[in-house]
Protein backbone atom coordinates (compact mmCIF):
# COMPACT_ATOMS: atom_id res chain seq x y z
CA UNK A 1 0.00 0.00 0.00
CA UNK A 2 1.52 3.39 -0.84
CA UNK A 3 1.05 6.87 0.57
CA UNK A 4 1.43 8.96 -1.51
CA UNK A 5 3.52 12.78 -0.44
CA UNK A 6 0.56 14.51 -1.14
CA UNK A 7 -1.56 12.03 1.05
CA UNK A 8 -3.19 15.02 3.94
CA UNK A 9 -3.99 12.29 6.67
CA UNK A 10 -6.74 12.16 8.39
CA UNK A 11 -8.02 14.77 11.31
CA UNK A 12 -7.55 14.01 14.97
CA UNK A 13 -10.93 15.03 15.13
CA UNK A 14 -12.31 11.79 13.86
CA UNK A 15 -10.68 9.32 16.22
CA UNK A 16 -10.39 9.11 19.65
CA UNK A 17 -6.53 8.97 21.17
CA UNK A 18 -5.07 9.71 24.59
CA UNK A 19 -5.31 13.03 25.54
CA UNK A 20 -2.10 13.78 26.88
CA UNK A 21 -1.00 14.02 23.32
CA UNK A 22 -3.55 16.72 22.38
CA UNK A 23 -1.62 19.84 20.34
CA UNK A 24 1.36 17.19 19.92
CA UNK A 25 0.28 16.00 16.49
CA UNK A 26 -0.60 16.96 12.90
CA UNK A 27 -2.48 14.03 11.91
CA UNK A 28 -3.22 10.09 11.42
CA UNK A 29 -1.39 8.92 8.33
CA UNK A 30 -2.90 5.36 9.15
CA UNK A 31 -5.66 4.66 11.18
CA UNK A 32 -5.40 1.48 13.69
CA UNK A 33 -7.78 -1.13 11.94
CA UNK A 34 -6.34 0.03 8.22
CA UNK A 35 -2.96 -1.73 10.15
CA UNK A 36 -4.87 -4.83 11.75
CA UNK A 37 -6.57 -5.36 7.95
CA UNK A 38 -3.07 -5.12 6.38
CA UNK A 39 -1.15 -6.80 8.76
CA UNK A 40 -3.66 -9.39 8.60
CA UNK A 41 -2.92 -10.03 4.86
CA UNK A 42 0.84 -9.94 5.02
CA UNK A 43 0.20 -13.45 7.38
CA UNK A 44 -1.64 -14.49 4.67
CA UNK A 45 0.96 -14.01 1.93
CA UNK A 46 4.16 -15.21 4.70
CA UNK A 47 1.58 -18.29 5.21
CA UNK A 48 1.47 -19.05 1.57
CA UNK A 49 5.43 -18.64 1.52
CA UNK A 50 6.50 -20.95 4.25
CA UNK A 51 5.26 -23.75 3.04
CA UNK A 52 6.28 -27.03 5.76
CA UNK A 53 9.36 -24.42 7.80
CA UNK A 54 8.88 -23.96 10.69
CA UNK A 55 9.43 -20.14 12.12
CA UNK A 56 11.86 -18.41 13.83
CA UNK A 57 10.07 -14.66 14.67
CA UNK A 58 13.09 -12.24 16.04
CA UNK A 59 11.53 -9.32 17.02
CA UNK A 60 13.54 -5.67 16.53
CA UNK A 61 12.27 -3.66 20.02
CA UNK A 62 11.07 -1.69 20.95
CA UNK A 63 8.98 0.06 18.03
CA UNK A 64 8.57 -3.68 15.83
CA UNK A 65 6.28 -5.37 19.36
CA UNK A 66 2.87 -4.63 18.10
CA UNK A 67 3.78 -4.78 14.29
CA UNK A 68 5.54 -8.82 15.40
CA UNK A 69 2.66 -9.59 18.19
CA UNK A 70 -0.17 -8.79 15.69
CA UNK A 71 1.34 -10.61 12.97
CA UNK A 72 2.48 -13.54 14.61
CA UNK A 73 -1.34 -13.84 16.23
CA UNK A 74 -2.32 -13.54 12.79
CA UNK A 75 -0.28 -16.29 11.38
CA UNK A 76 -1.36 -18.75 14.43
CA UNK A 77 -4.55 -18.21 13.47
CA UNK A 78 -4.27 -19.10 9.90
CA UNK A 79 -2.00 -22.28 10.88
CA UNK A 80 -4.88 -23.68 13.61
CA UNK A 81 -7.55 -22.98 10.78
CA UNK A 82 -5.46 -24.89 8.01
CA UNK A 83 -4.05 -28.56 7.47
CA UNK A 84 -0.45 -27.71 8.21
CA UNK A 85 0.89 -27.14 11.54
CA UNK A 86 3.30 -24.66 11.97
CA UNK A 87 5.78 -24.21 14.84
CA UNK A 88 7.06 -20.67 15.77
CA UNK A 89 9.66 -19.16 18.29
CA UNK A 90 10.04 -15.69 18.90
CA UNK A 91 13.46 -13.99 19.91
CA UNK A 92 14.28 -10.38 20.44
CA UNK A 93 16.74 -8.02 19.74
CA UNK A 94 17.06 -4.06 20.06
CA UNK A 95 18.45 -1.59 17.99
CA UNK A 96 19.30 2.04 19.33
CA UNK A 97 19.50 4.34 15.83
CA UNK A 98 18.00 7.29 16.67
CA UNK A 99 18.48 10.74 18.93
CA UNK A 100 15.69 12.61 19.28
CA UNK A 101 14.51 12.81 15.40
CA UNK A 102 17.86 12.09 13.91
CA UNK A 103 19.68 9.59 12.86
CA UNK A 104 22.55 8.13 14.71
CA UNK A 105 25.32 6.71 12.57
CA UNK A 106 26.50 4.27 15.03
CA UNK A 107 23.59 1.43 15.68
CA UNK A 108 23.36 -0.33 19.04
CA UNK A 109 21.89 -3.96 18.61
CA UNK A 110 21.56 -5.49 22.32
CA UNK A 111 19.89 -8.86 23.19
CA UNK A 112 18.82 -12.06 22.03
CA UNK A 113 19.65 -15.29 22.77
CA UNK A 114 22.34 -17.91 21.65
CA UNK A 115 21.45 -16.76 17.69
CA UNK A 116 23.46 -19.86 16.88
CA UNK A 117 20.31 -21.79 17.29
CA UNK A 118 19.35 -20.95 14.10
CA UNK A 119 22.12 -22.24 12.13
CA UNK A 120 20.11 -23.96 8.90
CA UNK A 121 17.03 -22.68 9.92
CA UNK A 122 15.21 -20.93 7.59
CA UNK A 123 14.10 -17.10 9.36
CA UNK A 124 12.09 -14.41 8.93
CA UNK A 125 13.75 -11.10 10.19
CA UNK A 126 10.29 -9.23 11.59
CA UNK A 127 11.75 -5.98 11.77
CA UNK A 128 9.53 -10.00 11.83
CA UNK A 129 12.80 -12.30 12.00
CA UNK A 130 10.67 -15.66 11.90
CA UNK A 131 12.63 -20.34 11.22
CA UNK A 132 11.59 -19.58 8.26
CA UNK A 133 13.93 -17.13 9.97
CA UNK A 134 11.24 -14.05 9.93
CA UNK A 135 12.83 -10.46 10.45
CA UNK A 136 9.89 -8.13 11.55
CA UNK A 137 10.97 -4.39 11.94
CA UNK A 138 8.56 -1.25 12.56
CA UNK A 139 9.65 0.84 10.16
CA UNK A 140 12.61 0.39 6.72
CA UNK A 141 13.98 4.11 5.90
CA UNK A 142 17.79 3.91 4.25
CA UNK A 143 18.38 0.45 4.50
CA UNK A 144 21.81 0.85 6.60
CA UNK A 145 20.12 -0.53 9.78
CA UNK A 146 18.73 -3.49 7.86
CA UNK A 147 22.08 -3.93 6.82
CA UNK A 148 23.86 -4.20 9.59
CA UNK A 149 21.34 -6.41 11.66
CA UNK A 150 21.31 -8.88 8.55
CA UNK A 151 25.03 -9.03 8.37
CA UNK A 152 25.11 -10.48 12.08
CA UNK A 153 22.48 -13.02 11.52
CA UNK A 154 23.74 -13.94 8.58
CA UNK A 155 26.81 -15.32 10.17
CA UNK A 156 24.90 -18.03 11.95
CA UNK A 157 23.86 -19.15 8.01
CA UNK A 158 20.04 -19.62 8.80
CA UNK A 159 18.42 -21.41 5.97
CA UNK A 160 16.62 -19.08 4.77
CA UNK A 161 16.09 -15.14 6.32
CA UNK A 162 12.91 -13.04 5.25
CA UNK A 163 12.33 -9.38 6.71
CA UNK A 164 9.07 -8.09 7.33
CA UNK A 165 8.41 -4.45 7.86
CA UNK A 166 5.23 -2.24 8.83
CA UNK A 167 6.11 0.76 7.13
CA UNK A 168 9.13 1.25 4.10
CA UNK A 169 9.68 5.47 3.87
CA UNK A 170 10.89 6.75 0.48
CA UNK A 171 13.75 8.98 1.49
CA UNK A 172 15.97 11.05 -0.20
CA UNK A 173 19.13 8.35 0.30
CA UNK A 174 18.04 4.49 -0.17
CA UNK A 175 20.28 1.82 -0.68
CA UNK A 176 17.99 -0.20 -2.73
CA UNK A 177 17.04 -2.47 -0.03
CA UNK A 178 13.25 -3.13 -0.10
CA UNK A 179 12.16 -5.93 2.83
CA UNK A 180 10.49 -9.01 1.57
CA UNK A 181 7.16 -8.14 3.27
CA UNK A 182 5.43 -4.42 4.31
CA UNK A 183 2.64 -2.97 5.06
CA UNK A 184 2.84 0.77 3.73
CA UNK A 185 4.89 2.63 1.73
CA UNK A 186 5.67 6.38 3.63
CA UNK A 187 6.70 9.50 2.56
CA UNK A 188 9.48 10.17 4.46
CA UNK A 189 7.69 11.91 7.53
CA UNK A 190 8.94 11.17 11.41
CA UNK A 191 6.21 9.07 12.49
CA UNK A 192 4.85 7.80 15.82
CA UNK A 193 2.32 5.59 17.33
CA UNK A 194 1.80 1.65 17.42
CA UNK A 195 4.72 1.28 19.35
CA UNK A 196 6.41 3.78 17.24
CA UNK A 197 8.14 6.29 19.61
CA UNK A 198 9.75 9.64 20.04
CA UNK A 199 11.80 9.57 23.31
CA UNK A 200 9.93 6.41 24.65
CA UNK A 201 6.52 8.62 24.05
CA UNK A 202 3.11 7.84 22.02
CA UNK A 203 3.65 3.95 22.40
CA UNK A 204 0.55 3.99 23.65
CA UNK A 205 -1.34 5.68 20.41
CA UNK A 206 -3.03 3.22 18.55
CA UNK A 207 -2.69 4.72 15.36
CA UNK A 208 0.25 5.79 13.25
CA UNK A 209 0.81 9.16 13.45
CA UNK A 210 2.79 12.36 12.54
CA UNK A 211 4.16 14.45 15.74
CA UNK A 212 4.26 18.26 15.02
CA UNK A 213 7.34 20.86 16.30
CA UNK A 214 5.74 21.32 19.49
CA UNK A 215 5.79 17.67 20.09
CA UNK A 216 8.82 17.06 19.15
CA UNK A 217 9.70 20.02 21.72
CA UNK A 218 8.15 19.09 24.28
CA UNK A 219 9.34 15.21 24.60
CA UNK A 220 13.18 16.62 23.36
CA UNK A 221 15.78 15.02 25.44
Amino acid sequence: VQISDNWPGYSLDLFTYPQHYYGDLEYVLIPHGIIVDRTERLAKDIMQDIGDNDIVVLCVLKGGYKFCADLVEHIKNLSRNSERFISMKVDFVRLKSYHNDQSMQDMQIMGGDDLSKLTGKVSFLCILLILFFLFCKDIVGTGRTMKVLLNNIEKYKPKMIKVASLLVKRTSRPDGYRPDYYGFEIPDLFVVGYALDYNEHFRDLNHICVINDHGKAKYRV
